[in-house]
């Protein structure tokens, strides 16, 4: 437990050295491994590849146990941080949801305000800030420099707010004020939209990156002269991969 302490201190100096973080999103030890392997200095688990690796659907619809279970065997592959997606949290309290993925030996999650398990209802503001001010106490009492990444769907779920990016700027300042060493507005599709964002807070905003074509706002380059700190891939890589496999395995089916 104590190497597990030692790789979030690693994970959260990451986030405080004002570097650019590319956190590869992987899915099982074999996409771990392989990024790991090529250099990059932390991970994160998306729970959507895994859903898919898996045979279930993202949503919230994994047993957690099971998820939990992939999660363990990639922390045990690699020797670098990794963060976990939890979605909205699989319906657990605060204390419960750190304790069983510090146990899998993630050093980090990202929590999102949209709860699968209710219809997809969106936490209020103060609600999913509390939500993670509650992972972020449990992790401080444990003595785990726990790395919070807080998403919030407000861009994305355009058409239930008037300002739909004013509301993603107000939830990310009241995460930054809960205790996320990260924030995650999903869905920034402009550089205009990426540097409001970046402006509105002090910590690291992450951006999900495309493995080949980047983001809408740019390259790697581009996305750091905006101020990014963060750069997953969500389940981007894992898409990309089958359509390149689609390819080549159509090519042997037609000769």
């Amino acid at each position: 437990m104590s190497d597990f302490k030692e790789r979030a201190h690693n994970l959260a100096i990451q986030h405080e050295s004002g570097e650019l973080l590319v956190m590869p999103t992987v899915w099982d030890t074999f996409s771990a491994s392989l990024a790991a392997d090529a250099g990059f200095a932390s991970l994160t688990i998306g729970s959507h590849p895994v859903a898919d690796s898996i045979g279930s659907a993202d949503g919230e619809q994994m047993d957690f146990a099971d998820y939990l279970a992939v999660v363990q065997r990639i922390t045990g592959a690699v020797d670098v941080p990794v963060s976990a997606d939890v979605e909205s949290g699989y319906g657990l309290s605060p204390q419960e949801l750190f304790e069983r993925v510090f146990a899998a030996g993630a050093v980090g999650v990202n929590i999102e305000d949209v709860v699968h398990k209710e219809g997809k209802r969106v936490r209020d503001r103060q609600e999913h800030a509390d939500y993670i001010h509650g992972v972020r106490e449990a992790a401080d009492t444990a003595g785990v420099e726990f790395v919070i990444n807080g998403r919030t769907d407000a861009v994305k779920l355009s058409d239930q707010f008037a300002d739909p990016l004013g509301e993603a700027i107000a939830r990310i300042k009241l995460l930054e004020e809960a205790g996320a060493r990260s924030v995650y507005p999903v869905a920034l599709s402009t550089a205009e939209q990426v540097e409001q964002v970046v402006q509105a807070v002090s910590i690291p905003v992450n951006v999900t990156a495309h493995p080949v074509t980047a983001h809408a706002a740019g390259d790697l380059a581009a996305l750091r002269a905006l101020g990014v700190r963060r750069v997953s891939f969500g389940p981007l890589w894992q898409k990309w991969l089958a359509e390149v496999s689609t390819q080549q395995l159509g090519a042997w089916r037609q000769s």
